[in-house]
């Protein structure tokens, strides 16, 4: 673990450098990385630094207690190198997660997608189900959730819902929902009461910036129509809402959610950048083999990750083999015990991949 830390300090040193160098200050873009990275890497440097200062004077403390003769004196050494022992291991718990590797997304706002699955009407209901557990949950964690484009399902709910959510640490916590979620409950469409299962998936993205997916905007037809959704007087008399499509690889974005056809525009480049990017980082993940790839958050929005059953008020997720019998709490939006458990189970297949643990 000392290499590594070394190491670390060694790049904080050498980023220390290339931040002032001309070059990097007169490009923003590789001004702004260096500065982020050096930022990241000052606070596992602290810690080092207090760190290495504990053992050293945990290796001093135990030379007095060899040497000093005094019964008074030997018993303060002995409490104060008990203190730092204690230190120590906190420290080191510390610096362990420190090493675990960080996802550079985990501090960006995310696009969140939710569509009905096999099921149909039961699953559009379920689809709008989800939707407002995440709004619940959105609204607790102080993020702003923003719907930019939605299709209403026929009995209820939403065959399509796509909105963008902004706050901190926002794609760090909600990249572990995407997958299929499967419920099983008596529709409201059921006449003889029988237990249905329907599906639908969520992706969630993140939310990318024009350096990090550069689009060529030839590649990319714009039609404008009327908005169909809230908008007051423009709606259905203006051509604000936008629709992009990427004619390399087929993906459709639409964005009607403001009144201004621009402010459409910008938001539905946004979410194509982050859907480019899906594509690219799935290309990757193929490309460096499974065992890169973690069972907790892998993002693959084929994966059925939870079943939420009301008949016996059970929602499981299959990641972690993880049930809870609160089910009505998990749809206001509680779901802070999953997202909890997933990380902790993510953050050990990290230590124990990259050998942290040892």
């Amino acid at each position: 673990m000392l290499d590594k830390l070394q190491a670390i300090k060694d790049r904080f040193i050498e980023v220390g450098q290339l931040i002032i160098q001309p070059d990097a200050m007169s490009d923003m873009s590789k001004y702004t990385k260096l500065t982020k990275e050096y930022k990241d890497l000052e606070k596992v440097v602290a810690l080092y630094d207090e760190y290495k200062l504990v053992l050293d004077n945990i290796a001093s403390t135990k030379e007095i207690l060899e040497k000093e003769k005094d019964p008074d004196f030997r018993e303060m050494a002995k409490v104060e190198l008990d203190e730092l022992k204690e230190k120590e291991g906190q420290l080191e718990s510390q610096l362990r997660q420190q090493l675990i590797p960080k996802d550079p997304n985990d501090s960006k706002d995310c696009i969140l997608e939710i569509r009905a699955g096999t099921g149909g009407d039961e699953a559009a209901i379920f689809a709008g189900d989800l939707f407002r557990m995440y709004e619940r949950f959105c609204e607790k964690q102080g993020w702003k959730l923003t719907v930019l484009d939605l299709t209403f399902g026929s009995s209820g709910g939403y065959k399509e819902i796509i909105s963008t959510v902004s706050g901190a640490d926002v794609y760090g916590m909600l990249k572990y929902e995407s997958g299929v979620h499967r419920v099983q409950r008596v529709p409201a469409t059921e006449t003889q009461g029988r237990v249905h299962t329907s599906a639908a998936t969520v992706a969630v993205l993140p939310e990318m910036d024009e350096v990090e997916v550069d689009i060529n905007m030839n590649d990319i037809r714009k039609d404008t129509f009327c908005s169909s959704g809230p908008g007051g007087q423009s709606v259905n008399t203006t051509y604000s809402a936008v629709r992009l499509t990427h004619n390399p690889t087929g993906l459709v974005v639409t964005c009607q959610d403001e009144k201004s056809q621009i402010k459409n525009f910008e938001k539905a480049l946004k979410v194509l950048r982050s859907r480019l990017y899906e594509i690219e980082l799935a290309k990757h993940n193929e490309a460096v083999g499974a065992q890169r790839k973690s069972m907790v958050a892998s993002g693959d929005r084929s994966d059925k990750i939870r079943t939420y059953n009301y008949p016996q008020s059970r929602v499981t997720d299959h990641r972690i083999n993880k049930t809870v019998y609160n089910l009505p709490d998990v749809m206001d939006g509680n779901i802070e015990d999953f997202i909890s458990a997933l990380r902790f189970a993510e953050n050990l297949e990290k230590m124990k991949s990259t050998g942290i643990e040892e």
